[in-house]
């Protein structure tokens, strides 16, 4: 294979599995939106890893999409960073495997705090999802790199799965560009909104 072969075998392979997730989008998504729209505090996002970088991004597309959320590092998390969540927030927590240790620990002291828990992995049957309210599945073949051990084609599917979250949520909100431009006045996407609402 050439490298553009790889290129476009690495973008396939992630193309696909795009592909099957949306086939078999089932009811737990309706559960999961249902639950952040009800969402009196905010959203908390949780994950390390790539799965954090991944959850970073969540929070923000949430946050500019009219839901209000914010990332906690899971290691930090156990390290007095959990004094930031509330009962009336919906935390996400992110674990490819459902069992990363990190994101396990935060269960405890989760639960005395009473607020509702979401998990995004690709084990429905793992620790995390079982502790979860909503356990939000994604399945695939193998990673993208040819080790198949990068988090490659996971971290994608999760990053999918929390734009849509954000999509459906803005659409439940009445979310309107003058909405996208309070949150938003600055770069060209800021230049953009100020023009057409000038």
């Amino acid at each position: 294979m050439d490298l553009l072969s790889y290129v476009k075998n690495a973008i396939d392979v992630e193309a696909d599995s795009i592909k099957k997730l949306s086939e078999n989008v089932g009811p737990e998504f309706e559960s999961a939106i249902t639950l952040l729209a009800n969402c009196k505090g905010k959203v908390v996002i949780t994950g390390v890893g790539k799965s954090g970088h991944i959850g970073k991004k969540i929070a923000a597309s949430l946050a500019s999409t009219g839901t209000p959320a914010f990332f906690v590092h899971s290691t930090e998390g156990v390290h007095g960073d959990l004094g930031m969540i509330q009962e009336n927030d919906v935390v996400i927590m992110i674990s490819n495997s459902g069992e990363t240790g990190e994101v396990l620990s935060l269960l405890p002291s989760l639960g005395k705090i009473g607020c509702k828990k979401i998990a995004i992995t690709s084990k429905t049957e793992s620790t995390l999802a079982k502790a979860s309210d909503v356990a939000l599945g994604y399945q695939y073949d193998r990673e993208a790199d040819p080790l198949g051990l990068a988090p490659t084609t996971s971290s994608t599917l999760t990053l999918v799965i929390g734009d849509a979250l954000a999509v459906a949520l803005s659409i439940l909100k009445g979310f309107k560009k003058e909405d996208f431009h309070l949150y938003h006045p600055g770069g060209s996407l800021g230049k953009q909104l100020s023009e057409k609402t000038q």
